[in-house]
């Protein structure tokens, strides 16, 4: 389980960002951060990553407090990040990288499978190098499937996975996210905007203006979800912007 307890967190400039967001994350279950465009969501994430660090608060995974460890400690440790823009590698392949992710080497078979999740043929892309040839959607694919190889993760965390995405590449993605909450006991979470993504989670936390709105179960939260997040994202009448 990932827990997050009070976490607040500012840009350098001192504009607020999140203030004392509580969250658990349970294993086993899908969780997805939704809320309004600049409300908090991809910074929370970089935070449960460890690309930036909080102002106040703890992280807390498996009953360890892991708020002071960097990016690397914290994969190694288990926790997973796919990228809202993914990051291109000069001379790294395809295979490479997901050899990385798992850590071992992988047959053919299985770098298939990981490909194929996301929509890819393994055959046409094990060998291409992870660098700028690559499309944006080819390379958010490959991320995931890079971060869907870490078979020793406890929490694995996507933002906007489906960005740059086309309509049967992300039909399959969802199979794959739907397979995991059933064969593998992880904290999955999922930072997005997509019904279909909010239509599979278990838990789904609303965050509006760097608090938590509401969380609850998605039973609870989906039939009132878009009514709620309209009256939050036009309160007077004016839109935010993306990107925080």
């Amino acid at each position: 389980m990932l827990e997050l307890k009070n976490i607040s967190w500012s840009l350098s400039g001192g504009e607020k960002i999140l203030e004392n967001v509580s969250l658990e994350i349970p294993s086993g279950k899908l969780t997805v951060i939704t809320g309004p465009n600049g409300s908090g969501k991809t910074s929370l994430a970089k935070l449960i990553a460890g690309l930036e660090q909080p102002d106040s608060g703890r992280i807390i995974l498996d009953g360890e407090d892991v708020t002071d460890w960097d990016m690397t400690k914290r994969s190694l440790s288990g926790i997973g990040y796919a990228f809202q823009q993914p990051v291109r590698f000069k001379g790294l392949t395809v295979r490479d990288l997901l050899e990385l992710a798992a850590r071992r080497s992988l047959e053919e078979t299985e770098l298939c499978d990981y490909l194929g999740k996301v929509g890819l043929c393994a055959r046409e892309y094990i060998d291409r190098v992870v660098d700028a040839s690559l499309s944006g959607g080819e390379a958010k694919r490959i991320e995931i499937a890079s971060v869907l190889a870490k078979k020793d993760a406890k929490v694995l965390v996507f933002d906007e996975p489906e960005a740059g995405i086309d309509l049967w590449s992300f039909s399959s993605l969802i199979d794959a996210f739907e397979k995991l909450k059933i064969t593998e006991n992880k904290s999955l979470l999922i930072i997005s905007h997509q019904e279909r993504i909010l239509e599979i989670s278990d838990y789904i936390a609303v965050i509006a203006d760097g608090h938590v709105r509401t969380v609850g179960e998605k039973s609870e939260i989906l039939p009132t979800l878009f009514s709620e997040e309209k009256a939050v994202r036009c309160p007077l009448g004016k839109n935010t912007e993306e990107g925080i």
